[in-house]
């Protein structure tokens, strides 16, 4: 059987503070709320074609040998695309919403070498913005 993975479908991120997660991911990112499932502490959001998974930990499905929440080692970091890319915009809205930014830099992604800005959600994980590949 052949197949080819396509894109990234979700992410998930185990959360020490559920609400607090979904309202960075919702006001900050802009991703909407796609499905809330609150008996099993997870709500899932909108981002572009793909979904961002926050699952409150102790939770029914969660999986304490996932990682600890809060210190940033649920997964090294989550990369999303973003147009327009500006980084000292997206710098300034991150920043006014308490975000701590990480390092700017020209990296390599999905569709080739392009400008990228870390920046890290309130329980420490690490996000990347990626923006359009250099031509």
């Amino acid at each position: 059987m052949h197949f080819e993975i396509r894109e990234i479908d979700h992410v998930v991120i185990r959360c020490a503070d559920l609400d607090r997660m979904v309202d960075f991911y919702r006001v900050v990112l802009g991703c909407p709320v796609e499905k809330e499932q609150r008996d099993i502490g997870l709500v899932q959001m909108r981002a572009g074609r793909s979904l961002i998974d926050l699952l409150a930990v102790g939770a029914k499905i969660d999986r304490p040998e996932s990682g600890q929440p809060g210190a940033g080692r649920n997964m090294d970091h989550l990369c999303v695309r973003v147009e327009p890319f500006d980084a000292d915009t997206l710098r300034a809205h991150l920043e006014k919403h308490g975000a701590r930014i990480g390092e700017e830099a020209r990296r390599y992604g999905a569709k080739g070498f392009g400008p990228s800005l870390y920046f890290f959600d309130p329980e420490g994980n690490m996000i990347e913005f990626k923006g359009r590949p250099d031509v």
